[in-house]
């Protein structure tokens, strides 16, 4: 079984740049998408970035277009969130997991890491 855990989170200026780590551990199953989403206070839970495992191609959310990018290392054993240009409204708990083929709605994720605070001040 797939576990995560998040890292890198922090308080940035609005502006500024984070580099956000998705570490795995286990066997990430096929077909898969390993996906970044974030939940703000009060809020719902979003997709914020996705890669498909098999090929790599990735997506991003329209609210991370330009300013965020998702990757993965040459292992594969964790998964990159950049994000630039941030702005208050990106202030939430940034939470990775993972899904059977390609999937944006956070219902259908599973292996939840236990997230990690990303605070954008103004």
């Amino acid at each position: 079984q797939v576990r995560f855990v998040e890292s890198g989170g922090g308080l940035v200026q609005a502006g500024g740049s984070l580099r956000l780590s998705c570490a795995a551990s286990g066997r990430i199953f096929s077909p898969a998408t390993v996906a970044w989403f974030r939940q703000a206070p009060g809020k719902e839970r979003e997709f914020v970035a996705g890669i498909f495992w098999n090929s790599g191609n990735t997506a991003i959310a329209d609210s991370g277009k330009d300013r965020f990018f998702i990757s993965t290392d040459n292992a594969k054993n964790t998964v990159f969130l950049q994000m630039s240009s941030l702005k208050p409204e990106d202030t939430a708990v940034y939470y990775c997991a993972a899904t059977r083929g390609w999937e944006t709605s956070p219902a259908q994720y599973n292996f939840w890491g236990q997230g990690t605070q990303v605070t954008v001040s103004s």
